[in-house]
């Protein structure tokens, strides 16, 4: 199976200088092929706690110089300048990802596409222009991007020791979440992913011969995933219910609850390091954790008439762009 190569781009300002926001930019990349370089833009003091991650995945750094009031174009400019250097230069990278959301790329994406390169765009919602999604190949917003409280079932509970497993599951769990075309991988396709998100990963580390023995050792430990033998093929997926349906959380949001749930998710984006989002985004996460959930059953007709509601119970502040649509500003 032929790997995406990547090339990466970010603009520091729209990606913020969370470092787990960071590493969930770059887990998205590897999940989808190898990355080959980077280089990151308007680079500041502000931002030294994300220099491990920086150089442990041999980012180029380019710096912030402020000098009058073009400091944000240069820093546009040189990135368009740079990515189209490495699209003519270097034949080995077929992807790029831009982490920006403006609109001043759209001619960039055009000529990479022009030139058979997949496009991967990034953005926080807040400031995402339309016509760059539109443009982009795939389009995920940064809020998305970053971890999220997903629905699980009830489980056992387990004990330090079994941390490692754990870590290792959840991360499998987003590597299967990411799979668009098919339900299941090859268990040889999922390692390579993992090494390519852990290079020091290996499966004696678990108490395991192999790579199989593991997953199956997972399989039967936590109840998540499921491993079958095809033809001498090992094949994992996301373990379902027998009506089909994957495993919903136990817990359902209504009338006395709603409001402490919203509050939850908002903190949420808050510790992410958001300021603002798009309504979208929260009514997207809110229907993933709880798929019972209409505005209907919780007392209003609108989505809209949720959010002010909760602007009356000061979890939120609303507030109008320049292109005049709604944003939620984290209190």
């Amino acid at each position: 199976m032929s790997t995406s190569k990547f090339a990466i781009f970010i603009d520091l300002e729209n990606c913020g200088a969370k470092v787990e926001t960071l590493n969930n930019v770059l887990e998205k990349v590897k999940i989808r092929g190898d990355f080959l370089l980077g280089k990151v833009y308007g680079y500041s003091d502000r931002f030294n706690s994300l220099k491990e991650v920086l150089l442990s995945n041999t980012f180029t750094v380019v710096p912030s110089l402020r000098y009058g009031v073009a400091q944000k174009n240069n820093a546009d400019i040189l990135l368009v300048l740079d990515a189209m250097e490495v699209a003519y230069t270097n034949p080995l990278i077929d992807s790029f990802c831009i982490v920006s959301g403006d609109s001043d790329y759209v001619p960039l994406v055009g000529k990479l596409k022009s030139m058979g390169k997949f496009v991967l765009g990034i953005s926080r919602s807040e400031v995402a222009s339309n016509i760059f999604i539109n443009a982009c190949n795939e389009f995920q917003f940064l809020e998305s991007v970053a971890v999220r409280r997903t629905p699980q079932p009830k489980r056992k509970k387990t004990d330090d020791a079994q941390g490692d497993d754990l870590a290792l599951l959840k991360q499998i769990e987003s590597i299967l979440d990411e799979q668009v075309d098919e339900d299941e991988m090859f268990a040889s396709e999922l390692k390579g992913v993992l090494l390519r998100l852990r290079p020091d990963f290996n499966e004696k580390s678990y108490g395991t011969a192999t790579f199989g023995k593991l997953l199956t050792k997972l399989a039967d430990k936590y109840g998540i995933i499921k491993v079958r033998n095809d033809n001498y093929n090992v094949m994992v997926s996301l373990l379902e219910s027998e009506n089909g349906e994957a495993d919903k959380p136990d817990a359902l949001i209504n009338q006395d609850n709603w409001v402490q749930l919203f509050k939850e998710q908002l903190d949420h984006y808050k510790a992410d390091g958001f300021e603002r989002i798009n309504p979208s985004i929260l009514k997207a996460d809110i229907q993933g954790l709880y798929p019972d959930f209409a505005e209907k059953n919780i007392g209003f007709k609108r989505f809209s008439d949720v959010l002010k509601a909760l602007e009356k119970e000061k979890a939120l502040a609303l507030e109008m762009d320049a292109q005049k649509n709604m944003l939620i500003k984290m209190l």
